[in-house]
């Protein structure tokens, strides 16, 4: 027997046997998991930006059972199985990549993305009762969940707009837009004026746009920066402490001496 079925095969039973005699396995219900599945969700992304590849296995490990944990109780609840769910996620790869199943030629990956997200609309073509399509189709952005962080949902309506074609040409002309939205928002700073917060908004969504054009992941930079923040800022606080200062007695230049020493330690 393939040793991946065999495992798999292994976590089905197991959860079989939690759900059936576990006090708290039998409690739980979709609602209750979804808060640690988004907390196990971040832990994994640790892990990842750690390059911690054996804490990455013990994350994907939990996820896979959260996946499991959830398809069991969907099959208790006469809703699904897990083989419909990986049924299901097969035909979806299989229909959205017709360059591999079927006869679709395309030239990088940027062809891949765009015809994903075309397939995704048809896809999403809403459907009645009586299993008849409505001609209209639903927006190509309803598909970007309403609680995702905000730096990461502006990140995925950007791909999803640029998968139907909508979008900037070349880089520069997103570097003019950021320009052009930090101009505007440093003439409401000045005005004082009640948007500052929408145009400060607009610049970060132009910021957004053009590390995309970078190819770079702006939520993973913001990320590496905060916890060289951390780094830096808990330096100054433990060699201050060891010279006898206090932060909150401390000027601006000291502490900074202290900063400028924590970026060449």
């Amino acid at each position: 027997m393939d040793h991946r079925l065999e495992a798999f095969k292994r976590l089905l039973d197991i959860m079989d046997d939690l759900r059936a005699k576990c006090p708290w396995d039998r409690k739980q219900t979709m609602e209750t998991l979804r808060p640690l599945t988004i907390e196990e969700t971040y832990e994994l992304g640790d892990a990842i930006l750690n390059n911690d590849l054996a804490e990455v296995r013990n994350e994907l490990g939990d996820l896979m059972l959260h996946n499991v944990f959830y398809a069991k109780i969907g099959e208790e609840q006469g809703a699904f199985t897990i083989t419909d769910v990986l049924n299901g996620i097969c035909e979806k790869l299989i229909r959205r990549h017709p360059h591999i199943y079927g006869d679709v030629k395309v030239q990088d990956e940027e062809e891949v993305k765009a015809n994903w997200e075309q397939i995704k609309l048809a896809e999403r073509r809403s459907v009645d009762p009586s299993g008849r399509q409505d001609d209209d189709p639903r927006s190509v952005l309803e598909g970007v969940p309403r609680g995702l962080p905000s730096l990461v949902k502006a990140i995925r309506i950007q791909d999803k707009a640029r998968g139907v074609g909508f979008d900037w040409e070349h880089r520069d002309q997103v570097w003019e837009k950021v320009n052009e939205e930090l101009a505007e928002l440093k003439e409401e700073v000045e005005a004082d004026s009640p948007k500052q917060a929408d145009e400060l908004g607009d610049l970060l969504f132009s910021i957004v746009n053009y590390a995309r054009f970078l190819k770079i992941d702006p939520d993973e930079a913001l990320e590496r920066t905060n916890r060289k923040f951390i780094q830096r800022f808990q330096f100054l606080e433990n060699e201050s402490r060891k010279d006898g200062k206090k932060l909150g007695e401390m000027s601006l230049a000291e502490m900074d001496a202290y900063w400028e020493r924590a970026k060449n330690p």
